[in-house]
């Protein structure tokens, strides 16, 4: 049943709702449950008011709102945080979907795109000049979220993390002033929003940098999963050149229209990967992966770069237990104590995916940016999905299992695939000097911490 906004804050909204160019939402507008929905499932989020903004104006009178009555704020993007940050219960969200702004440069290769823009569709925009920036995987992510966590996708090795190629950002701040920062513009700031979050503002525009990408040789291949190939793999993607990235998910076949339905359910390693090279080169690229054992599906083929985004159903709201962490190595004994504890689990879908790093991503300097992980290897996450409470109790510990059994000495975590897991790690996607740059950052620009539904960096005291 729709609950009506709290008397005491219904003022607000209504002067809000006279201020901003784009709506105001709350529980008795029609669209209300439609648009609280975020992609993780098992939650049911009830803003109390939903700013569905129209420019950066509207996000500086939502942020006054917010902070003038003390409501807790989230800022939300394309939606897909695993901690649910994007929404807040009786508390203001700032939704970003309206704004969809871009502006492309082909002969300077450059982009400014809205922060309510999604990754495909930056993406598929970008293509129509031959032009390309890398983003991650899934095409409805919003490229704020992303961006601001670092953005690990299909052209890491070739063209470095999405924030690599990030030139400059326009953000709204905690007091409501409209900054556009770059390296030469508050460098303090676009140093920390590299890899940062959303801990420093409401960010409503970012300039890219684009490469030339006429097509790719990519898609999706399919080995059966043993020691072997899974080591195999790993050993194989090290060994590319920079213009292929790899996803490798050890994974049961799931029932897809590609894979024969005797391989349903067995062990496999379902990989998408991409070549952003001399497509003539593509063949040989290949090769030693297509050479572990007969492949079970082979899709892979010359394509343009945003085919790679497939269709994604609107319906779908997994409820996971997943944890990342990096790796330095998936030798024979990783790959087989990964796959004897993926064969032991009863649930109907878990997975162990798997990205080899380096190339471009790793050239960069460590401290260049707020993603401190430069020399990591390999990126991992471990999941598994549930419906009750029992099966949550048992897949969590499987999981807690499964990750003592193959963590290793890289304790960093990448940002942007953390869940809810409490401040220690935040503390190990920031490490050491990261941390302190970050709240010293966080102090100078919301020093009251507005900015916390997110992996949140508190900010420096006494600074």
């Amino acid at each position: 049943m729709s609950v009506p906004a709290a008397p005491s804050i219904q003022p607000s909204i209504d002067r809000l709702r006279a201020t901003m160019r784009g709506r105001v939402i709350t529980s008795g507008d029609p669209d209300y449950d439609t648009l609280r929905a975020v992609m993780i499932g098992g939650v049911d989020p009830r803003p109390a008011v939903i700013a569905r903004v129209a420019d950066a104006d509207d996000v500086a009178a939502a942020i006054a709102v917010a902070r003038d009555l003390g409501l807790e704020l989230a800022v939300r993007s394309g939606g897909h945080s695993g901690a649910a940050h994007g929404t807040v219960d009786d508390g203001l969200v700032i939704d970003l979907r309206d704004l969809k702004g871009l502006e492309i440069d082909a002969e300077a290769r450059t982009a400014w795109a809205a922060a309510g823009l999604t990754a495909s569709e930056v993406t598929a925009a970008a293509a129509e000049h031959g032009l390309a920036v890398g983003f991650g995987d899934t095409g409805s992510v919003g490229i704020s979220g992303i961006t601001l966590g670092g953005g690990i996708g299909y052209l890491v090795r070739k063209h470095g993390l999405t924030i690599d190629n990030l030139l400059a950002a326009e953000i709204v701040t905690a007091d409501g002033r409209r900054l556009q920062v770059d390296a030469g513009t508050s460098p303090d700031l676009f140093w920390a929003l590299r890899g940062g979050g959303g801990n420093f503002g409401v960010v409503t525009g970012l300039q890219y940098r684009l490469h030339p990408l006429a097509s790719i040789v990519g898609g999706i291949l399919v080995l059966p999963a043993t020691p072997e190939t899974v080591a195999g793999f790993i050993a194989a993607a090290e060994a590319a050149p920079d213009e292929l990235s790899t996803i490798a998910n050890v994974m049961p076949a799931p029932p897809m229209p590609f894979l024969p339905e005797d391989v349903h359910g067995r062990m496999v390693i379902l990989a998408t990967m991409a070549y952003a090279g001399d497509p003539a080169a593509g063949e040989a690229v290949y090769a030693p992966f297509r050479a572990l054992a007969a492949p079970l599906a082979d899709l892979i083929r010359e394509m343009a770069y945003p085919e790679m985004f497939p269709p994604e159903d609107d319906s779908y709201h997994p409820i996971a237990l997943a944890h990342t962490l990096f790796l330095d190595r998936v030798d024979r004994p990783v790959a087989t104590t990964i796959i004897e504890h993926l064969q032991a689990s009863e649930a109907p879908f878990r997975f162990a995916q798997l990205r080899v790093l380096g190339g471009a991503m790793a050239r960069v300097p460590a401290d260049a940016t707020a993603f401190a992980h430069r020399a990591s290897r390999i990126l991992a996450v471990v999941g598994t999905f549930y419906e009750t409470a029992d099966e949550r109790e048992r897949r969590a510990a499987w999981l807690a299992e499964l990750l003592g059994a193959i963590r290793q000495g890289d304790q960093g975590a990448y940002v942007n695939f953390l869940n809810d897991e409490g401040r220690a790690r935040v503390r190990a996607a920031y490490p050491g000097p990261t941390w302190d740059r970050l709240a010293a950052v966080k102090a100078t620009y919301d020093p009251t911490n507005l900015f916390r539904r997110n992996q949140n960096i508190p900010p420096a005291t006494g600074a």
